[in-house]
């Protein structure tokens, strides 16, 4: 190709990419109630799920702009980092710290029934996901050198032991900031850690894990790889140093080939990221305290659009509709 032609070839591309970004917003649609929320699940245009700390649940059944909000009772101290929601009617939540919890309704919240309860201390939850309506998995921090993984086969009405859960460093553990450093791929799990290494671990096919280092900020307990989008082969890992959040170094990275080979983002995104999500094929979204980043080439570069502090993002299952959560009940949706 001509050079005049790549000249404009790249133009028209910095023009789209910058008519792009400009469209980008996110409207708030109410803040104000004292939980922080970091459990998101979008299950159409329609229906969504929250959940937060101080035992708060929400539902939407017209697209977030009203909410029906409620305390679990007795579990008012509760801290729901993770929800799983399949309908307005069916719904898991998880509780991190002590107890460890997992409790469903499927009365749109009228009544919740308690799954799992584990009053160990050394138990603490950080992320949960469904393969299927079934196969679900959740991760908790490591325990005695592993991971703890517990698994459902039963939409959630039971969880046991996973059979192999894969080693963890000392110091290495995983982050319960949005619920997304766990996802799955052909209903196999996939687990992006933090603090004194920050990894991405993929399950190989004899049983075991194969652990491919990642390239975002390691060493600290603050630091490392918070969240995982993925999209076929193609994989995005987003995080940083939340104590330190507007570092922006080395806080996004990407793989193409399913995890085995990593590459550092060419432009980052602005510091630290507790989410990632895939809005189509090369379209990305990501959120943390300092604000939201938007990346149009499959996580090759990244532009801010938005300073708003959000601890997730999440697009429905089943639509369109894209809402962000965090603290102060804060619920907002992004529109392309």
């Amino acid at each position: 190709m001509p050079v005049k032609q790549i000249k404009l070839a790249i133009l028209l591309l910095l023009l789209f990419s910058l008519s792009t970004l400009k469209a980008q917003h996110i409207t708030l649609l109410q803040q104000g109630k004292q939980t922080s929320i970091r459990g998101l699940s979008v299950v159409d245009d329609k229906t969504a799920w929250i959940s937060g700390s101080k035992g708060y649940v929400a539902v939407t059944l017209n697209g977030g702009q009203t909410w029906a909000w409620q305390q679990v009772k007795g579990y008012e101290t509760s801290d729901f980092r993770s929800i799983e929601a399949f309908s307005d009617k069916e719904a898991i939540i998880m509780s991190s710290g002590t107890p460890a919890a997992i409790l469903k309704t499927t009365d749109g919240g009228i009544n919740w029934q308690l799954k799992y309860k584990n009053t160990d201390s050394a138990y603490f939850l950080d992320a949960m996901v469904f393969a299927n309506s079934k196969l679900g998995y959740i991760l908790g921090d490591p325990i005695k050198n592993r991971f703890l993984l517990l698994e459902t086969k039963d939409a959630g009405e039971s969880w046991n032991n996973y059979k192999n859960n894969p080693v963890a460093l000392t110091g290495e553990a995983a982050f319960a900031a949005s619920s997304t450093c766990l996802r799955v791929i052909n209903d196999n799990m996939v687990i992006a850690t933090g603090g004194s290494a920050a990894e991405v671990d993929i399950p190989n096919q004899y049983g075991g894990w194969i652990h491919h280092q990642v390239p975002v900020y390691k060493g600290q307990a603050s630091e490392g790889a918070f969240s995982i989008a993925i999209n076929g082969q193609n994989m995005v890992v987003v995080g940083g140093d939340y104590q330190h959040d507007k570092k922006i170094d080395s806080t996004a990275c990407y793989s193409n080939d399913g995890g085995q080979i990593w590459h550092l983002a060419n432009i980052m995104p602005a510091g630290y990221q507790s989410c990632v999500e895939y809005i189509n094929y090369n379209t990305l979204l990501a959120t943390g305290t300092p604000g939201s980043n938007l990346s149009i080439d499959g996580g090759l570069t990244w532009t801010k659009f938005d300073t708003t502090s959000f601890n997730v993002c999440r697009k429905a299952k089943h639509g369109k509709l894209i809402l962000l959560a965090g603290n102060g009940g804060k619920i907002a949706i992004y529109k392309p």
